[in-house]
């Protein structure tokens, strides 16, 4: 098979959650278990780093990733999920895995695997989890899929874990509270191995510390050790200075990635840093500092606050819940512009009305369906809009939105295009096909 036929044959055959929704999740390890035995338990030939979270883990990944890489190590990335191509998931010191990678391990595998029955990100978890160990990297950066305790990644004895926030998001598989769904992320935390908290939340500190008292693995919190004195961003960098509450010593950062937000996810992995180093890793500070400002290019990390256009400016971002909106919003507030264009689709298993109710009413809003089943059609989510007086045409495609967007924005309006991570990716694609 070519790689486009293989690809074709996995999204026939295995269920995939970012397409279809619950009917692909599978809440236990089992699966990703009979895997691994299959592959000779590549995971425990891995050093790794586990990153879970409701926001932030994919952009805390990268940083850490491009962060070891400049320093000089071979560093394997696994997130999900991906906005163009399949391999964005698999990378090595920044490079999308090859394609003959793909074919050859389904080629190899495909039979055994009828036997287990795995899906979509099982399956990928397996490939990524090869391709590390027959790459020989040094250490593999795994980013949670969802939730943490019964997620596939969870296989993995890593170094260090990150945490970086408790937020809602899949109410209808982790549960409908903060402590719930932190109970469901905490599943990471593994015995005497050290985990860091991005962010100090009052409503899931006590249960995480009870969870890493009775593992026996040290605790930190971020915010609680750093503080951010100053931030500022400047043309296409976010300039942080951050004091460590410890030494008592401020340092000046800068960062390729101007959301805002990144500055919880930036203490998060600077925590994460100080154990990376007790492991045995050789960071030097400038190394480090020079990694921050380019992030972008030594990891190919896409679509977080990502600017497409000047005049008018267009930015898109993947925030697509409660917590990440209202991020969105912030970062929108400090921008300059005369009339903000929104480019809006949803999932159909979100809460979306909780979404809508945080969008600016002043904005002319273009109501898109992306091209995944799982997408919320455009004339419900339009006719759902309204009753949050928000005005706007619904649009059967991503790509006829942003038309009639540009269409109608002035050079000195502002378009942005979010509300799920397969709307940016959509747009992404579009650009590359020009």
């Amino acid at each position: 098979m070519t790689y486009q036929q293989t690809l074709d044959y996995l999204y026939a055959r295995l269920p995939m959650y970012h397409r279809v929704g619950v009917a692909a999740y599978k809440a236990n390890l089992d699966n990703t278990t009979k895997l691994a035995e299959l592959l000779g338990k590549p995971h425990t030939q891995l050093n790794c780093i586990h990153v879970g979270g409701t926001n932030g883990k994919g952009s805390s990944s990268h940083i850490l990733a491009a962060v070891l890489q400049n320093c000089g190590y071979k560093v394997g990335l696994y997130t999900s999920p991906h906005l163009i191509d399949f391999r964005e998931r698999i990378k090595i010191n920044g490079k999308l895995i090859p394609k003959h990678f793909v074919v050859e391990f389904v080629e190899k595998y495909k039979d055994a695997f009828k036997k287990i029955k795995p899906s979509f990100f099982e399956w990928t978890f397996a490939l990524a989890l090869d391709s590390f160990v027959k790459e020989g990297v040094d250490v593999a950066i795994i980013e949670v899929g969802l939730g943490g305790r019964l997620d596939s990644t969870n296989i993995i004895t890593p170094q260090v874990s990150l945490i970086t926030n408790i937020s809602l998001d899949h109410t209808n598989l982790l549960g409908s509270t903060l402590d719930e769904i932190g109970r469901e992320k905490a599943g990471i935390i593994k015995k005497r191995v050290p985990v860091v908290i991005s962010q100090y939340q009052s409503e899931t500190a006590s249960m995480f510390n009870a969870v890493a008292r009775e593992k026996k693995s040290p605790i930190e919190y971020a915010d609680r050790n750093y503080k951010i004195t100053d931030s500022k961003i400047i043309g296409n960098e976010m300039r942080l200075t951050v004091l460590n509450r410890t030494t008592n010593q401020s340092d000046t950062y800068e960062l390729d990635l101007t959301g805002r937000y990144q500055a919880k996810n930036f203490l998060g992995v600077l925590n994460v840093l100080q154990f990376v180093e007790k492991a045995g890793y050789i960071l030097e500070p400038e190394r480090v500092k020079a990694a921050f400002k380019q992030v972008v290019k030594l990891t190919g990390l896409r679509g977080r606050w990502e600017k497409l256009n000047d005049k008018p400016l267009i930015i898109a971002d993947t925030g697509h819940n409660e917590d990440g909106i209202k991020q969105v919003i912030e970062n929108l507030k400090h921008l300059a512009y005369d009339k903000l264009h929104f480019v809006f689709g949803a999932v159909n298993d979100k809460d979306v009305s909780a979404i809508l109710a945080l969008l600016p009413k002043e904005a002319e809003y273009y109501f898109v369906k992306a091209s995944i089943p799982r997408a919320l059609n455009e004339k419900k989510l339009l006719k759902l809009a309204h009753t949050f007086k928000l005005q706007g045409q619904a649009f059967s495609s991503v790509e006829l939105g942003l038309k009639a967007a540009k269409k109608a924005a002035k050079k000195t309006d502002c378009i942005f295009i979010g509300g799920s991570t397969f709307v940016v990716g959509d747009v992404l694609a579009l650009l590359k096909e020009k």
